[in-house]
């Protein structure tokens, strides 16, 4: 069954499944019997603390390391059987990307699309029109900016219009104008049809521009979800009652249904209940003449979620 994104549901093909992947380097397990999906329309974010195994996971799905269980399966294909099937429907960003750096940004496509072959002009402009170099493409690699470099990389990537897009920390050493850049590319992607899979540090970043969020640590996946889903989880309901006794407060909304934890901080009471019972709880206070002066859902950030659930205090890489 296709997943719901931020974009509507997804297209129904599913064009990268691993299953029971694992990945062991002389007796440490890298990678724990892992099943992820991405089908096309949806950006998967894919998030773990440092030595998650996410780039372990992502050289085994390019075919660069050999599994030691487990399957790949790109376009319905075992991976381990085909290895064409990489070249055919993938295209990644993992590092830094190579150019010519006298040449144009234009001729440089024109140069990659010359060795993959059967690109046509027409090819080239949309992609350089779809990350936003239009205006630059006359103009040398080596007078562009990092994030420049980036757009161009990504636009080098789509040439065979791939299935699967894998982006690793596309980010990763941009200013916030080039961050915001890359950004708002991301989700064009998913709409023009392709599947992306994004790993990255940036918390922000994979909330912002995903459908579904993995997690994994210590090469184990902890939750998976959409984005909304996961931040729901962590998700309350702030009630300020100035004036009035919070415990009594506290005593009229604890026995109401679907509330499952009500706690005073700071004179405000903090509700663990769906957010769209909030007229329940006010109706609940003014039978007790309390009268609230605001009642707010909150949420977490996926943060806070990444957190809680890694348990780790660095930031995820």
């Amino acid at each position: 069954m296709a997943g719901v994104g931020r974009r509507g549901p997804a297209q129904d093909r599913v064009i990268l499944e691993t299953s029971g992947l694992t990945k062991r380097f002389k007796g440490m397990v890298a990678v724990d019997d892992l099943n992820l999906t991405v089908r096309t329309g949806e950006v998967l974010g894919f998030l773990g603390p440092n030595g998650a195994g996410k780039s372990t996971t992502v050289g085994m799905i390019l075919g660069l390391i050999r599994p030691t269980n487990g399957t790949v399966r790109i376009a319905g294909q075992d991976l381990a059987s085909n290895a064409p099937l990489v070249s055919e429907n993938i295209g990644a960003i993992i590092e830094n990307p190579a150019f010519y750096p006298y040449m144009s940004g234009r001729d440089n496509l024109r140069a990659h699309a010359m060795a993959v072959g059967n690109i046509p002009d027409a090819r080239i402009n949309s992609l350089l029109e779809l990350v936003n170099l239009s205006e630059r493409a006359r103009h040398k690699y080596k007078t562009y900016s990092l994030g420049m470099k980036q757009r161009l990389g990504i636009a080098s990537t789509l040439l065979t219009d791939p299935a699967l897009v894998i982006l690793d920390e596309p980010t990763n050493g941009l200013d916030p104008a080039g961050q915001r850049e890359i950004r708002a590319i991301i989700p064009r992607l998913a709409d023009q049809g392709h599947g992306v899979l994004l790993a990255s540090h940036m918390l922000h970043e994979v909330e912002q521009v995903s459908d579904r969020v993995l997690i994994v640590r210590r090469g184990k996946l902890i939750t998976e979800g959409s984005v909304d889903d996961l931040l729901r989880r962590g998700g309350y309901i702030e009630i300020a009652v100035p004036g009035h006794d919070p415990e009594l407060a506290q005593k009229a909304i604890r026995p109401i249904q679907h509330v499952e934890q009500v706690t005073i901080e700071n004179g405000k009471l903090y509700v663990v209940a769906p957010e769209d019972i909030g007229s329940v709880l006010n109706r609940a206070l003014v039978e007790q003449g309390i009268y609230a002066s605001s009642i707010m859902p909150k949420h977490s950030t996926l943060e806070d979620l990444f957190l809680e659930l890694t348990d780790e205090e660095e930031v995820p890489a």
